[in-house]
């Protein structure tokens, strides 16, 4: 039964990849409104599902579906926040960036695919894994406590400084292409570099969001689930993502102190059972002491909030 499951789930997720890339401006740079309705669209299609679940498995898989969406829905902003300095330090144009973004949320989803395939089998076999998991997760909830950019540098990273030993790079982007032949020898240009570091980044984000996931539950197909329909729509959620940035000064703050909280089940689940409810009551606490956080830090700074919203306004009238 579970083969069948998998496998619809990989037919719906074709389907649904197949209209968010020819439905959401196709050939077009979207606009912030245009991004915030399919945004919400994504966002209650992925809640819809725990209907299904709740049909097909009962109650209690169906509680843990929404929690681990709601947690990777969370920790996908994060994919988007290097996405964007990543975009910046390459220069990508924006008629480039809905490609890159899309074979992003491809890679994501075959990285974190195998990510979940191997966390089962070594959960099963080492159950003291989960507590070097809970470990890299309060790292990982330290580290974006600091700041992204802090520990964003495509200049250190591994994937690109390879690349750029193995095959010599163009000085511009050469149409779209990522890789191009000149002077009868073949290059790569910055968009294939930045693709590089978005596969490394997931790579990165797939280590450090299974984690969290398994927090909630073992059961694999829960888990993808909650992923698949997390990282779907990144591309709208991106649009949306930088226009909002410079609105809600708490959102890295705000994504630490849920990884810090899940890792902390993680390492005390042997002595203290922290069910589904509770645990999804523990997390939609810390958002919403969050954004709370931010409105009345915008009350005390409203030069700073005005200053933010002009900035997205202008980003947002230029890229018109």
């Amino acid at each position: 039964m579970e083969l069948v499951e998998f496998g619809g789930l990989i037919g719906v997720l074709v389907v649904l990849l197949i209209v968010d890339l020819k439905f959401f401006a196709p050939g077009r740079e979207a606009s912030f409104r245009e991004s915030a309705v399919w945004s919400l669209g994504w966002l209650a299609l992925g809640l819809a599902v725990t209907g299904v679940v709740f049909a097909l498995h009962g109650s209690e898989d169906a509680i843990n579906y929404m929690t681990v969406y709601l947690i990777e829905r969370s920790l996908s902003l994060d994919n988007l926040f290097v996405f964007i300095l990543l975009f910046t330090y390459f220069g990508v144009p924006h008629a480039s960036r809905p490609r890159l973004l899309f074979w992003g949320i491809i890679a994501a989803l075959a990285l974190r695919g195998l990510a979940i395939l191997g966390g089962t089998a070594l959960i099963e076999q080492f159950h003291f894994v989960l507590y070097v998991l809970g470990v890299l997760l309060l790292v990982l909830a330290y580290r974006i406590f600091k700041g992204v950019s802090e520990n964003v540098d495509p200049d250190k990273n591994l994937v690109v400084r390879g690349v750029r030993k193995l095959f010599g790079v163009t000085d511009g982007f050469r149409d779209g292409h990522w890789f191009v032949r000149e002077d009868k020898r073949r290059y790569v240009t910055p968009l294939f570099l930045c693709l590089a570091a978005i596969v490394a980044a997931d790579i990165a984000f797939a280590v450090d969001s299974i984690p969290a996931a398994f927090a909630i539950t073992r059961e694999p197909l829960i888990i993808w689930a909650g992923n698949v329909f997390a990282l779907l729509g990144l591309r709208a959620l991106f649009v949306l993502v930088e226009g909002l940035i410079k609105r809600f000064r708490y959102l890295d703050e705000t994504i630490a102190v849920v990884l810090a909280l899940i890792a902390v089940k993680l390492l005390i689940e042997e002595w203290v059972k922290i069910g589904p409810i509770l645990n999804l009551a523990i997390v939609a606490a810390a958002f919403a002491l969050g954004i709370t956080a931010s409105l009345i830090g915008d009350r005390r700074d409203p030069e700073g909030a005005q200053e933010r919203l002009a900035e997205a306004e202008e980003e947002e009238a230029e890229r018109s």
